[in-house]
């Protein structure tokens, strides 16, 4: 009989590409994850992965069998939230994953309260990109995903994953102290024609939206400098190195050298939590949910600010 927990493995290289990123999001070592595809490979007599480059690719048999190994987690997923649900209480593991800012901003706080509340419940927690998470979600490799969307790009939902409104992450304008617009209440998208900017890297859903928003205002953005992290981005800003829009969530105090000044009309991004259907009567899907969006108003603040 093929052990479930070897499938599981096998399931998680075929979602994340490497035993390497499988291994992380199974919370084992990369040595604890290769030891159980082998045995795998003992047991069905067949070559699951084989060598290329520096990394690994699953066989056509893999394949094959990481497909099934999704049919009865699936299976298996219905079997908990059944018992789940008839006990009533949150339990069992959670896996969750939540974007940079999410992770720093709001996630430390709603994880500590859910542990100190429902104690049967393992919530365990990975930093991903929403691009990536809301795939992960769909397949079975992650439970809850924390992910956003802009006005300009709308959050893709897969069939078969529900979701619910977190809350609504506004943006500043953050500038150097010496800038000719830190003494600005306001200003405009068309005046920005001729900045410097400091953003993350393409591909990033925070990238495709400056860039996007500036030349429907007729600005082609001059892009310096990129980094992924956000107090990166406003650490260069303070340096004197450019401007960057950076949203509220996660963003920490903004350092001496560096302002905010209202974008006007202020940009805003909206955070949702996804779910497969097929656990939404998960009560520990419905209990996290509640939390993340109880836990919303004290870490995302709406006042216009200033210099911190």
């Amino acid at each position: 009989m093929l052990d479930l927990a070897r499938l599981r493995a096998l399931h998680a290289v075929s979602v994340h590409g490497t035993v390497g990123a499988a291994a992380t999001a199974l919370g084992y070592t990369p040595s604890a994850v290769s030891q159980q595809i082998a045995k795998l490979e003992r047991e069905t007599r067949t070559t699951l992965l084989e060598r290329q480059g520096r990394g690994v690719a699953l066989t056509e048999e893999a394949r094959h069998l990481a497909a099934t190994a999704q049919e009865l987690m699936a299976i298996v997923e219905r079997a908990e939230t059944e018992l789940e649900e008839r006990r009533g209480l949150p339990a069992g593991r959670l896996a969750i994953a939540a974007f940079a800012s999410a992770a720093r901003g709001l996630l430390p706080g709603a994880l500590a309260d859910l542990a100190r509340r429902h104690p049967a419940l393992d919530a365990r927690m990975s930093e991903i990109d929403p691009h990536l998470s809301i795939d992960l979600v769909a397949k079975g490799a992650v439970d809850l995903a924390v992910v956003h969307d802009w006005d300009i790009a709308p959050l893709p939902t897969p069939p078969g994953v529900e979701q619910a409104v977190i809350g609504d992450d506004l943006c500043d304008l953050v500038v150097p102290a010496g800038h000719w617009l830190a003494g600005r209440e306001s200003v405009r998208r068309e005046e920005l024609k001729n900045e410097r900017w400091i953003t993350q890297p393409p591909g990033l859903v925070c990238h495709e939206w400056l860039i996007r928003t500036l030349r429907e205002a007729g600005c082609e953005p001059d892009i310096a400098h990129m980094a992924e992290e956000n107090p990166t981005l406003v650490a260069l800003v303070a340096a004197g190195l450019g401007v960057a829009l950076i949203p509220r969530l996660g963003r920490g105090p903004i350092p001496e050298g560096a302002v905010t000044v209202r974008l006007d009309p202020v940009p805003v991004r909206r955070l949702y939590a996804l779910w497969r259907a097929g656990a939404s009567r998960r009560p520990a899907i419905a209990e996290a949910v509640r939390t993340l969006r109880e836990h919303w108003p004290a870490t995302a603040p709406e006042a216009d600010t200033n210099t911190y």
